[in-house]
């Protein structure tokens, strides 16, 4: 694909949902509902970094 092609096809799909969740836009509700979903991710993102940090140390106490 094109690089620059790539380029403005990114920077679309950064900028139209950012765009969009702004308050008294369109879609204004679904950037809260979006945020809250995040906010749950990160933490499963953290469960799961300490899992894996939780097996990599173990790991290593074998060798």
């Amino acid at each position: 694909m094109n690089k620059w092609l790539e380029i403005l096809l990114g920077l679309i799909f950064i900028i139209v949902p950012i765009v969009l969740v702004f308050p008294g836009m369109y879609l204004a509700s679904w950037g809260v509902a979006a945020l809250a979903f995040l906010k749950g991710g990160i933490v499963w993102f953290v469960i799961m970094l300490g899992l894996l940090f939780l097996l990599l140390g173990i790991s290593d106490l074998r060798d």
